[in-house]
């Protein structure tokens, strides 16, 4: 039987739901029910079963409180944006970072003051490499 490939990366709604929890740090269903952003009329059960297949994937862990139970994010937000930025140039750009950077400052959309804040991003990342 073939097995089952690890979810390393977060569907669509369960990014929602992350980015609700790394917002507040930690929460009850409701807690990250009421931090989705934009806001979502959502069943509760709903949200708990999305927040349950989160803590399958090990992206979140609970304790059981007296009433109910808090989640805890296990990954930063920033380590999960590594992941999947590395994820990203794996696959759709041959391990090739620069053309993923090539692709996004092509981006006819990006403003100039977006391309600016780029180029001081490299540019203070050279320097803290020259050191």
């Amino acid at each position: 039987m073939r097995q089952k490939k690890a979810n390393t990366l977060l569907t669509e709604v369960e990014l929602e739901f992350m980015n609700a929890v790394w917002a507040i740090g930690k929460g009850t269903v409701r807690e990250v029910m009421n931090n989705l952003s934009p806001p979502r009329e959502l069943a509760y059960t709903s949200a708990s079963t999305i927040i349950r297949i989160l803590e399958q994937k090990k992206f979140l862990t609970s304790i059981k409180t007296e009433k109910s139970f808090v989640y805890y994010p296990t990954i930063e937000k920033a380590d999960y944006q590594s992941k999947t930025l590395q994820h990203l140039s794996a696959k759709l750009f041959n391990n090739t970072p620069s053309s993923l950077v090539a692709r996004l400052v092509d981006d006819e959309n990006l403003s100039d003051d977006a391309l600016q804040e780029i180029r001081d991003l490299l540019d203070k990342r050279l320097r803290t490499n020259d050191t």
